[in-house]
């Protein structure tokens, strides 16, 4: 099982024994809510009091069952002090708080875990920096503002959420754009990624044997199973990585020649991880990436017009030069 989804349980262990205000969890109740054996959640336990947690057990008095509690507040320093599983909330969606936050505000939230980190113990900074992007984010180069939600989309994003941390089966019904249909699935929910201003869940489709992407805004209603699932091992832990838009798909080598009067913008800005520029004689510049090939990647070539002309591979050359034809005989017809 990916290391991901062993420290998403920890955090559904600490989440449940706070949750129980003092009365405190059994080992067996937490199996149960966790999907698995008493011995994986007794590891759990001894990882979260070696990481700095104060967890303790002990006897009650209905039959003297051993129950697991959790005392103190995470920061006493901080006027309104955090619980446990609202610090580690924070850390957990810190991504996508940084992928909201545009320069300069980014440098203070940067500063502001810092804080947050230098008041805590050694071993509670590595186990908090070391939580899962159950929650992932992909950087917008133009940093757009993320889109309106739908009344319905909190209860979405909640449902799936809950389905990534928990490990829950569950079911969608979806309305695709491409196709203009609604269809309905059972899916393995992973994570949700934030990118280009939306909201994305990333869902392993047992009927496909594939990992899908599913806008949330066009995601009708979804419910979660009581049955569990298993993550997949070669889940990808961050959104998107070969492409510069919302697609998920294996990459290749592209190659683009950007003109002198498109040079400096492009060289200004980090459109993918993978690139690679060589400046050109002219003042010009070559842009070698490596990224799957998807409508978000011709959209971005197409946006400098003439000033950015495909090397390779020459199946994406031919059909930019189609679409640049199709435009131009578009505005010949219209000038008429």
């Amino acid at each position: 099982m990916p290391r991901s989804a062993e420290v998403i349980r920890q955090w559904t262990i600490l989440r449940e024994i706070e949750a129980a205000r003092g009365t405190g969890v059994t080992i067996d109740e937490l199996a149960a809510k966790c999907g698995v054996t008493t011995r994986t959640i007794r590891r759990d336990l001894q990882a979260l009091e070696e990481s700095g947690f104060p967890i303790y057990d002990e006897r009650s008095n209905d039959g003297g069952k051993t129950r697991w509690l959790l005392t103190g507040q995470a920061l006493k320093n901080v006027s309104a002090s955090l619980t446990w599983s609202e610090l580690c909330a924070l850390f957990f969606s810190r991504t996508v708080l940084e992928s909201l936050t545009a320069t300069p505000f980014r440098t203070y939230l940067e500063s502001a875990f810092d804080k947050l980190s230098s008041a805590l113990g050694p071993h509670m900074r590595t186990y908090l920096d070391g939580l899962p992007h159950a929650i992932v984010s992909k950087r917008d180069p133009l940093g757009r503002p993320a889109s309106s939600s739908s009344p319905r989309q909190p209860v979405i994003v909640s449902r799936a959420l809950e389905a990534a941390l928990t490990q829950r089966v569950a079911t969608l019904t979806y309305h695709s754009r491409a196709s203009e249909r609604t269809k309905s699935y059972v899916i393995h929910p992973h994570r949700l990624a934030y990118a280009q201003g939306g909201l994305y869940l990333l869902a392993y489709v047992p009927a496909y044997g594939e990992v899908r992407t599913f806008s949330i805004e066009r995601i009708e209603e979804m419910s979660l199973l009581e049955e569990r699932f298993t993550p997949i091992e070669d889940a990808e832990e961050e959104a998107f990585p070969n492409s510069l838009g919302v697609h998920s798909g294996p990459p290749e080598e592209v190659v683009i020649e950007f003109r002198a009067d498109a040079a400096d913008y492009v060289k200004a800005r980090e459109w993918h991880a993978s690139q690679r520029i060589a400046e050109l004689p002219d003042g010009g510049a070559t842009m070698t990436l490596q990224v799957c090939v998807d409508q978000a990647l011709k959209s971005w070539i197409l946006s400098f017009g003439p000033g950015a002309r495909v090397v390779s591979p020459d199946t994406l050359a031919h059909e930019i030069a189609r679409q640049c034809a199709e435009a131009s005989a578009r505005y010949t017809l219209a000038a008429r």
